[in-house]
């Protein structure tokens, strides 16, 4: 991690260099989960411009979570049928809640893993983060399922309605306490946050004062959910009435009491007056830049990056493409220096490493069943490396995009890293088997896609343009060759001889050239390297 900010003098002028597999696969693999190898290829037929335009379309919106759940031995007590979606059905009860979070999750990880050539499935669980929920505090499944729907909807959509319709969220009343803020006993956990961690933070230009979370809860009052409808209701007569006034830092603003129903008005009010500070759309790309570039904030980026990045959120009425269209295409974001200069989460190593090996699964159409069983583990081998998908550790979210000062290298721990290779070890050895039905790295299937598969050199050296975003040295790529390819032959022709004869008598060699390729991409994946992006 040698990256440095302040040797970087370009800023967000369009980049106009060189555009092959380096920058294609840096971009991809912050933006995405993983760069697949058809995917790098796609794009080598468009220009910087085309790609970053196409990869800010939104995705169109999937089919709600399933039931997976019915077996010989249990049956959904509210009547959804297997292969059916529970997301709007009534509650039942905890065992059935519990199901349904599970399936949620797992549904949850099949969108990362089908994603067309999108950011969208990145930046629904960057704001997953940025709106932080527990999945086991709000409990309810269908409420995490409507909240994700909201992530989704906004999630390259306008960033003030977006924090409008999440104040009155069902998963975020029931997280932060919402539905239960009354004019008779006021709760300041969501006027808290709301302005601590979704719209001004903390830093030197955010001073906002405890009278402002007062003044903002007692705004908030009278929200709360309605079960049956799976949905916010407004209740007049547990609102405050009375005027809010806030502090000199938003310009002591006064927002009227408002009896009834058009008390609602008074959120569009509160909303408003946030807005009007610049400092939150500072906030917001500084979390941003963190997320898909750097953690490093200094003085340059804030001068040459933020203010900028700032000032066309603004000037585009708090559109958030706008922002990341600027960013992607920059001179700065494809300086050398940034290319392997983030450690991966464990969602981009696991997500990624399924996507970049074009891991088969069952047919999701006629054996969900089995899909939904295998991403039950796909979800627990996020939670065992310390990112459970739908249950960050608090409100703030993952400490790896906040906590200083080790931000990204908090995913590396004497604990989580093992466990990371333990996992790409067993999809390149065994897979993993659910139901009858396995998944597993295809190291030969991975190698055919590259250009030159029967040269050692450049199988190597292909396999690393597309896995790495770090050089290895011309000795280690030696080394790789000799000990494992070769078998310490001395000359490359033995591996060409063993590769060309499997493809035309595979009962010759495939077993060997299986057996080198998943030691050598295991050796690979265990690597340091492997583990940034």
């Amino acid at each position: 991690m040698t990256f440095s900010s302040k040797q970087i003098q370009a800023g967000l002028e369009e980049y106009k260099g060189e555009w092959s597999t380096p920058q294609i696969t840096h971009l991809l693999k912050r933006v995405m989960f993983g760069a697949k190898p058809a995917d790098v290829n796609y794009f080598k037929t468009k220009t910087l411009s085309q790609s970053v335009e196409e990869l800010l379309k939104p995705q169109l919106y999937p089919e709600p979570p399933l039931n997976y759940y019915n077996t010989a031995d249990y049956t959904d007590p509210t009547g959804i049928a297997l292969g059916a979606t529970w997301a709007f059905a009534a509650y039942g009860d905890g065992t059935l809640n519990s199901k349904r979070r599970n399936s949620y999750k797992a549904w949850w990880l099949q969108q990362m893993f089908y994603q067309g050539r999108s950011i969208h499935e990145k930046m629904i669980l960057f704001w997953h983060n940025h709106f932080s929920t527990e999945a086991d505090t709000v409990s309810d499944a269908r409420y995490l399922y409507k909240h994700h729907s909201l992530l989704r909807k906004f999630a390259l959509g306008n960033f003030k309605t977006f924090v409008r319709e999440m104040s009155i969220d069902p998963a975020m009343l029931v997280y932060l306490n919402g539905n239960k803020n009354t004019k008779t006993a006021p709760d300041e956990n969501y006027g808290r946050e709301l302005q601590e961690l979704f719209t001004m933070g903390k830093g030197a230009g955010s001073k906002y004062t405890e009278d402002d979370v007062k003044a903002a809860s007692r705004v908030l009052t009278g929200y709360v959910v309605n079960a049956q409808a799976i949905d916010y209701s407004f209740t007049p007569n547990r609102h405050d009435t009375s005027d809010k006034t806030f502090s000199s830092y938003y310009n002591n603003t006064v927002i009227k009491g408002k009896s009834g129903t058009d008390g609602m008005l008074e959120l569009e009010e509160l909303v408003d007056m946030l807005f009007l500070k610049e400092e939150l759309s500072k906030f917001i790309c500084r979390k941003i830049y963190q997320f898909f570039v750097h953690y490093d904030l200094n003085e340059t980026i804030e001068k040459n990056i933020i203010t900028p990045l700032a000032e066309i959120f603004r000037k585009n009425n708090f559109e958030i493409s706008p922002v990341l269209s600027t960013l992607f295409k920059s001179q700065f974001f494809y300086d050398a220096q940034l290319y392997g200069a983030v450690i991966k989460s464990p969602l981009d190593l696991i997500i990624g490493n399924l996507r970049e090996f074009e891991v088969i699964f069952p047919n999701p159409i006629t054996e969900f069943v089995d899909v939904y069983m295998l991403f039950v583990e796909v979800v627990r081998q996020g939670t065992i490396m310390q990112q459970s998908i739908g249950d960050p550790p608090n409100v703030a979210g993952w400490a790896a995009y906040y906590q200083q000062p080790i931000f990204y290298e908090a995913w590396i721990t004497s604990d989580t890293y093992p466990k990371r290779v333990q996992y790409t070890d067993t999809m390149l050895a065994n897979g993993i088997t659910r139901n009858g039905k396995k998944i597993q790295i295809d190291a030969i299937a991975f190698a055919k896609n590259l250009p030159k598969p029967n040269d050692p050199n450049l199988l190597i050296t292909d396999s690393i343009a597309l896995l790495y975003k770090v050089p290895v040295s011309a000795e280690k790529i030696e080394q790789l060759k000799r000990d494992i390819l070769l078998s310490g032959q001395l000359s490359d022709y033995y591996w060409t001889e063993i590769w060309d004869t499997m493809l035309v008598r595979p009962q010759d060699t495939m077993t060997l050239v299986k057996s080198k390729l998943q030691s050598l991409y295991q050796y690979l994946l265990s690597l340091p390297e492997y583990q940034l992006t």
